[in-house]
């Protein structure tokens, strides 16, 4: 039975034209004081950085970089420290997914006396306080964070990886397709990856009856799909990166998860091992996707599987559990085609000392032992991780 309630507030500013038109009134909409935060030196390498400055330049800028690829707290709490000392009345954050999240809980923090792990951990405590407006610049089309509430955080001194949600999606969020140009394959491939996860965890859900957001995510995989590959190899490709893009936004808008009703599985597994080996996120989801649906694939689970081969793959002529392993195959396969890291060794893994640790934060943090698509032990986590130690066997 379809029941939800859907809201989200972000304005879009889509293509190539819209920042040096519109980015100077959108931040003076909201004040002089912007808070400017960004990640490493590639903003810089490629003349966004003074290109922003420039046209904003009779406003009052403070800076905030160095965010890193998964954002750490304490980067939180020197955005929360600046806001406050600068009066700052608008965040802008340039850049991917990691950027954003971060700027959110900062956006939550500058209100908030006391240390910003305490919002990550118990978000209800950021809808008791108000919230700076963020504006962003997209330069990576993975997370989705651009037009959603969500923020992933971590805290290398437990070490926890912990996502958390909050009041504030992005006010507004310039979307430039041409300023991807300069991703490399590598993290574009990662990136895609995220994407094509973000889409399964809200596909494979148990309720059958919600046809219209399983339509709307077989379309927007065959996107995926189709455009990854060309945005790897042609990357100043406008329509594969727009494509990209969009797919990445709409993905996590939240309009495709309208009417779920399980909690995600694979990215709790996946936070765990970014908590304990900072590896890049969309490539642990590229491991982990397809020895989960291995493990997920059961008599109950085969006729969506089938149905994923179908629509997605364009696989017929089999019975549905032979249609149903095929859809596992080739995702691993499209997914290998992208990256060229696909076992846990790979990453730099080697031992599976940390996973029975890995395994209860995961199945703790997911509740992946109830509300999930197939319920996940902690033996079965460790399952998982054992399997993406090797390479992918049917």
């Amino acid at each position: 039975m379809l029941d939800f309630t859907f809201k989200n507030t972000t304005d879009i500013r889509f293509g190539n034209d819209h920042i040096d038109a519109e980015l100077h009134d959108v931040l003076s909409h909201y004040g002089k004081n912007v808070l400017l935060v960004y990640g490493g030196h590639s903003i810089k390498n490629s003349g966004l950085y003074e290109r922003v400055l420039d046209l904003i330049k009779d406003l009052n800028i403070t800076e905030l970089a160095g965010i890193e690829p998964n954002p750490k707290i304490d980067s939180i709490r020197q955005g929360q420290k600046l806001a406050k000392d600068n009066q700052i009345d608008v965040i802008l954050a340039v850049g991917g997914g990691s950027v954003i999240d971060a700027a959110k809980v900062i956006g939550s923090a500058a209100y908030y006396d006391g240390d910003p792990w305490e919002l990550v951990i118990d978000p209800a405590k950021r809808f008791e306080i108000n919230q700076l407006p963020l504006v962003d610049i997209l330069t990576l089309s993975a997370t989705g964070s651009e037009m959603n509430f969500g923020s992933v955080i971590s805290n290398p001194e437990i070490p926890q990886k912990k996502g958390t949600g909050g009041p504030n999606s992005p006010a507004v969020s310039f979307l430039d397709p041409t300023l991807t140009y300069t991703v490399p394959a590598r993290q574009t491939a990662a990136g895609a990856s995220d994407i094509f996860s973000h889409l399964c965890e809200q596909y494979f859900d148990n309720n059958a009856s919600n046809d219209v957001s399983k339509s709307m995510i077989e379309g927007l995989m065959r996107t995926v799909i189709y455009w990854a590959p060309i945005a790897v190899k042609e990357p100043e490709n406008y329509d594969a990166r727009a494509n990209l893009m969009w797919a990445a936004t709409m993905a996590l808008n939240g309009i495709v998860g309208t009417g779920t009703v399980n909690s995600w599985t694979v990215h709790p597994l996946e936070h765990e091992l970014s908590a304990h080996y900072d590896i890049t996120h969309g490539i642990g989801l590229a491991i982990l996707t397809p020895r989960w649906m291995q493990f997920a694939l059961n008599a109950n689970t085969k006729p969506l599987f089938a149905r994923f081969a179908r629509a997605v793959w364009d696989q017929y002529g089999y019975d549905d559990m032979e249609l149903a392993e095929n859809s596992i195959r080739r995702t691993h396969d499209w997914l290998k085609s992208l990256n060229s890291e696909m076992t846990l060794p790979d990453v730099g893994i080697t031992d599976n000392s940390k996973f029975a640790e890995m395994a209860r934060a995961a199945v703790a943090s997911g509740k992946l032992a109830t509300n999930v698509y197939v319920p996940v032990t902690e033996k079965d986590a460790i399952h998982i991780y054992e399997d993406s130690m090797k390479e992918f066997k049917e």
